[in-house]
């Protein structure tokens, strides 16, 4: 699924508060690590359907996350990811946006 979105810019923008980050996509998996931004971290696939996939990680000695990315089109997904980074929880949900070209 995540490989059917559009390439580049994204502008992330999490719920509650209106927090807004730009994510620059060039395949959809930028998603899936939101909170932990190495590239050594260890995936599984939990569910990958047309329009949804929940992708479970562990990034040995930071922590770890669990994210489902709903396609609600090619260009605007929800994001939900939990889990634990640098020893404390954190949970976000948004909304990411496809805004032009990284």
């Amino acid at each position: 699924m995540l490989g059917t979105l559009d390439r580049g810019a994204w502008e992330l923008r999490v719920r509650p508060g209106g927090e807004t980050r730009r994510i620059c996509v060039r395949n959809g998996r930028e998603f899936i690590q939101i909170r932990h931004r190495q590239p050594t971290c260890d995936r599984f696939v939990v569910q990958d359907e047309r329009n949804e996939v929940t992708v479970q990680y562990t990034c040995r000695g930071n922590g770890y996350g669990r994210t489902t990315i709903r396609r609600e089109s090619t260009d605007i997904v929800q994001i939900r990811s939990q889990g634990i980074h640098s020893g404390k929880p954190f949970t976000i949900e948004g909304e990411a946006r496809h805004v032009g070209s990284c």
